[in-house]
């Protein structure tokens, strides 16, 4: 099928369909979607859960302490947010069981460029998923078991059709309660029509913002006359009234009220009535007008502080169904979020060196953090990330020790993911010549915006201090390992010689037994084995070398169970990767020349160049990047 035959199929497929009210309430016997409120539809179309066990996967384990989380294909790009969209289907869970929810405002909170406006999208997508039945005619898509009384009718429907009677509200619309009279009665003159709700033609969905202090009234929420109708009909005529209000438009699905608190206290009036009763009086004199819907507000943190500390809202904070929606606090997730950004750009082809996303990150992340106590805030970062530092940061404490220090309010402060994506923007156009990105660059845009900003001196000082005391030292480490393996060619069989050796001497010390050397014949007692042992731990930084040897061994040993006798790969376990590598390069003067681009004194100094380079490229830089990125590494050991 074209993309014009599948535009026209999905067009026709959404139009109202019409039937009788008898054939109505005959679907709703077959199918309970015709007559599900609009949390019971929501949650249709978030669908069920991937669960997932956390138990499985290490780094999962020390983020949500080995508890089982559900993650929800709607929401599948809402990176580093499952507590936050775990929040919001308990509501609609909630809600849709008929409990206290289905009464109160979903009211997201959180800071700018956090995430608010986009998951309220969402949620107005999914909101589009399934149809709605409403009465024919009806300008507010009055469902037809408005009709019905639950006293009087809710036995019969419930014995007939299978409707249970909590679905009947027992009020009909002032324009409906018209109609039955013109019908003199009879209900099965009523037509009912399937509606496809959509955010453009405001059908079901809609969105309400505040507007000026002094001149906003209720009728942005439940509508008003229209001045026109008043030639033909009475000013309390039901027919004269124009049901524009948000509540009017959103009923039977969702009302999105944009910075909720910066409206006057008198506009939310409406709002009280609406979600405990289930019905909003207009601004005439008719009767009430039903409403069945979800309000979905938003708004940051100094509006709802404000709002919160007037004691004459009382009435209204009982009615909120608070949601925080924090800055993202996992590096991981949060350069997903940039990933994300970028393939939706003309940047998703352009080069972006390895480091460049998670530098971005990692700053983004340490604005948000709480300082924490007797520890550094780095490695409360990286423990954030699910990161375990026991082996080379003794200070660092556990995920939830730092969260209990911090305290709740942890991410609702610190630099946005829109100054981020700024920031991004901007180095990938820093280059004159090339469009394309790297760490070295990134951080002389990320410190020319902090100082660009109208921070206040302490927080311009923090921001600038993670990146120099903390990202540039990490980064010069990172990108000196880059050229340092780029450089060796036959670096790979080096590690695996001294992953072997550290193995088998490991071993032997955890034995207590001397060992001899089978090629030179040297022999080793414990003293000299922990003496050959240290010498690749100190290099690394190990604090406690006995539990780290006994980890290593036991490791190993499982591996060559599964691999016939055979010792794994020196890559192969993470920590002593790292281990072996600090040892490998800590004494690297003779890459020197080879790395310079400066002219070379001999053809094999220029051959081993290019050799550097073209791995480099391979790597992911391009030969502008390596350029600058090993001049700017000279530079650094240089100063050091």
């Amino acid at each position: 099928m074209s993309v014009l035959e599948s535009f026209r199929s999905h067009y026709l497929k959404a139009r109202d369909e019409e039937m009788s009210l008898y054939d109505y309430l005959e679907l709703c016997k077959r199918e309970p979607m015709a007559y599900a409120t609009p949390a019971e539809r929501m949650l249709a179309a978030i669908g069920e859960p991937e669960t997932i066990d956390t138990r499985n996967d290490p780094r999962l384990s020390r983020i949500f302490s080995n508890r089982l989380i559900r993650r929800y294909p709607a929401f599948r790009e809402f990176f580093g947010m499952e507590d936050v969209i775990a929040q919001i289907v308990a509501y609609f869970k909630h809600a849709a069981q008929g409990l206290e929810e289905r009464k109160q405002i979903l009211y997201l909170l959180g800071p700018v460029g956090g995430g608010k406006s986009s998951i309220a999208e969402r949620l107005k997508v999914l909101m589009e998923a399934h149809p709605i039945y409403a009465l024919k005619g009806s300008p507010i898509n009055e469902s037809p078991l408005g009709l019905f009384n639950p006293q009087r009718d809710g036995a019969a429907l419930e014995k007939e059709y299978g409707i249970p009677r909590r679905y009947l509200t027992g009020i009909a619309s002032p324009w409906a309660i018209k109609r039955l009279a013109e019908f003199d009665g009879d209900i099965t003159q009523f037509k009912v029509v399937r509606v496809q709700p959509s955010v453009l033609r405001q059908v079901a969905i809609t969105k309400t913002e505040p507007g000026d202090e002094n001149n906003q009234d209720i009728s942005s929420l439940v509508g008003k006359v229209d001045i026109r109708k008043l030639e033909k009909f009475a000013q309390d005529d039901p027919d004269a009234y124009s049901y524009s209000g948000g509540l009017c438009l959103a009923n039977q699905g969702l009302l999105e009220f944009v910075e909720m608190f910066k409206a006057p206290i008198k506009m939310l009036h409406p709002l009280l009535t609406a979600t405990q009763e289930g019905n909003f009086k207009g601004t005439e004199g008719f009767s009430a007008i039903p409403f069945n819907g979800i309000v979905l507000a938003h708004s940051n943190e100094s509006e709802w502080q404000s709002f919160r500390n007037n004691k004459h809202n009382e009435a209204f904070l009982d009615r909120v169904y608070i949601v925080k929606v924090p800055y993202c606090l996992q590096v991981s997730e949060e350069v997903k979020i940039y990933e994300k950004l970028l393939r939706n750009s003309s940047l998703a082809t352009a080069p972006c060196a390895p480091g460049t996303l998670d530098m971005m990150a990692q700053w983004s992340v340490l604005t948000r953090l709480v300082e924490p106590e007797n520890s550094s805030i780095y490695s409360k970062m990286r423990v954030y990330d699910g990161e375990t530092l026991k082996d080379t940061d003794p200070a660092a404490k556990s995920l939830q020790e730092y969260r209990d220090y911090a305290g709740v309010d942890e991410g609702m402060d610190g630099m946005s993911t829109r100054f981020a994506y700024k920031v991004l923007s901007a180095t990938f156009n820093y280059d004159q010549t090339e469009v394309a990105a790297n760490p070295v660059h990134l951080m002389y845009v990320l410190e020319q915006r902090i100082l660009r900003e109208h921070l206040t001196e302490d927080k311009q000082r923090r921001c600038l201090e993670f990146i120099k005391g903390w990202l540039a030292p990490r980064y010069a480490e990172f990108i000196g390992k880059e050229i340092q393996t780029a450089y060796l060619e036959s670096y790979g069989e080096y590690g695996q010689n001294i992953f072997d050796r550290y193995v088998t001497f490991a071993d032997y010390w955890i034995q207590d037994e001397d060992y001899r050397d089978p090629e030179t014949g040297e022999s080793f007692d414990r003293a000299a084995l922990n003496a050959e042992l240290e010498k690749i731990e100190k290099p690394a930084g190990i604090a406690n070398p006995k539990d780290f040897r006994n980890e290593i061994v036991n490791f190993v040993l499982r591996a060559r169970a599964q691999q016939g006798g055979k010792n794994p790969h020196w890559t192969s376990y993470e920590k002593l990767r790292e281990v072996i590598e600090k040892k490998m390069f800590s004494s690297t003067e003779e890459l020197l020349p080879v790395i310079s681009f400066n002219a070379k004194a001999s053809a094999e100094d220029q051959k081993k160049h290019e050799s550097f380079v073209g791995r480099m490229v391979a790597k992911g830089y391009t030969e502008k990047q390596v350029r600058l990125l090993s001049e700017w590494y000279l530079r650094v050991r240089k100063s050091q």
